[in-house]
């Protein structure tokens, strides 16, 4: 998870809180507002727990809401791990950086918002259409939703490969090598802990 700012056309400055599920680059949420305190991560969060399950790890950096008590006795309570990159190292969460720039080239760079509930009306749909449409080389050429059904139905499996930062349901590392089509009368791929950016 991370954060972005932009500037409505009246100049007043709004920031975009964007959270995604490593194992398979599906946008989870995008919340635009003025603020964004630690509290509405936690509000945020929850929603997306309870839509999508809990996941074992939320790889972090330093940032003021990220190092907040709340977030961080929100964790420990749903038993969540924190996964703090380095400073200065922001690969070290490069799914959501990545993430953030082609967000920044489709939507805040391409069009100029009046309000803030345009922000969101667009990210929404855009949001939607990412997940849905938007082919991932790394994820066999699938979108976000496609890779996740595909994983699901066990016409694709993971081998598990030891990393610094697990980024899938179940901790295996999503290198485009470390993955197989496999007949569909396979065991289908267990999904359970997703790691969330």
């Amino acid at each position: 998870m991370d954060f972005m700012s932009d500037a409505l056309t009246d100049g007043r400055k709004f920031r975009t809180f964007n959270l995604i599920d490593d194992f398979n680059r599906e946008v989870l949420a995008v919340e635009a507002d003025t603020s964004l305190p630690a509290r509405r991560v936690v509000r945020i969060l929850e929603r997306v727990i309870w839509e999508k399950g809990k996941p074992e790890f939320i790889r972090v950096d330093n940032g003021p809401e990220f190092i907040s008590h709340t977030l961080e006795e929100f964790c420990t309570e749903k038993g969540i791990r924190l996964k703090f990159i380095k400073p200065g190292k922001p690969m070290q969460n490069g799914y959501v950086e990545r993430f953030n720039r082609t967000y920044r080239e489709d939507v805040l760079d391409a069009y100029l918002f009046d309000s803030l509930k345009r922000v969101r009306q667009i990210s929404q749909d855009w949001m939607e259409d990412y997940n849905s449409y938007h082919p991932h080389q790394s994820l066999q050429g699938l979108s976000p939703v496609g890779y996740r059904l595909a994983v699901e139905s066990g016409k694709l499996t993971a081998r598990n490969t030891p990393a610094e930062f697990p980024t899938c349901n179940s901790g295996f590392n999503n290198n485009n090598s470390n993955f197989k089509i496999v007949n569909s009368n396979s065991i289908n791929q267990q999904l359970s802990n997703p790691t969330l950016s």
